[in-house]
């Protein structure tokens, strides 16, 4: 069970609660609960919306962990079949529990920190910070040339740029047209990046269950009982039968 829950985990099926936790706490569930409560009815109590958080959070793994009993994984970082056969399975446990892939998982977590932000250079330095809060790497240093982009709009306009200032949030929006065409980067292509990126986490959460596992099993025979046997492959383990 302990591993299916590294596994559901990993599928960022817990996020939304997370992410309604860490935005404003418990009080501002309070007060989420007060407003939405129809005026016929007593209002929510915290309590009770933080059961039924709980609950939802509950049902969503267990049909997450339904998908898991069922598909195989291979757990072969090494093999691009086992892990394109693991991201499968992943998308399967997203789609079946209603759950956020990492592309909208950052795309809401971006939403939803910066929708009250007024000025485009605080939005551009939150965007960095969530980046980095969730682990990914500016390669090729496009934060840097967004920036430079922005400095060039209100050196212009003299003046901060506000994001409700819809004509000059335009003239940057072409600055920032004129670096995606420098860098080759076309919206046609977005979906190919994507699946790449989808890979690339699928093979490194891999690597990390394949880690895990030869660690476990290395505890294991260094208990006395188990003191002659021999490891097995970690690729032959069919973590069906530990869930």
């Amino acid at each position: 069970m302990a591993l299916a829950a590294r596994l559901v985990s990993r599928s960022r099926q817990l996020y939304s609660a997370q992410a309604a936790l860490a935005n404003g706490g418990v009080s501002q569930l309070r007060s989420y609960a007060k407003e939405a409560a129809p005026a016929d009815r007593p209002p929510v109590s915290g309590d009770d919306l933080l059961k039924g958080i709980f609950f939802e959070v509950k049902k969503k793994f267990e049909r997450a962990l339904s998908v898991l009993k069922k598909e195989k994984i291979t757990i072969d970082p090494d093999d691009p079949t086992a892990v394109a056969g693991y991201a499968q399975v992943m998308r399967t446990v997203r789609d079946k529990a209603g759950l956020l892939s990492d592309s909208q998982r950052i795309k809401y977590t971006i939403e939803t920190f910066t929708k009250d932000i007024p000025d485009a250079r605080t939005y551009l330095n939150t965007l960095q910070e969530i980046r980095k809060k969730s682990g990914l790497i500016d390669e090729i240093g496009i934060e840097a040339l967004m920036m430079e982009a922005l400095e060039k709009v209100e050196k212009d306009i003299k003046k901060p740029l506000l994001r409700s200032d819809k004509k000059n949030m335009a003239l940057l929006v072409a600055e920032f047209d004129k670096i995606n065409k420098k860098l080759g980067i076309r919206k046609e292509d977005l979906p190919k990046i994507e699946e790449e990126l989808e890979m690339e986490i699928a093979k490194s959460e891999l690597s990390e269950l394949k880690k895990e596992c030869v660690e476990a099993m290395e505890g294991q025979l260094k208990r006395e009982e188990f003191k002659d046997e021999v490891m097995p492959d970690v690729r032959k383990l069919d973590i069906r039968n530990f869930l």
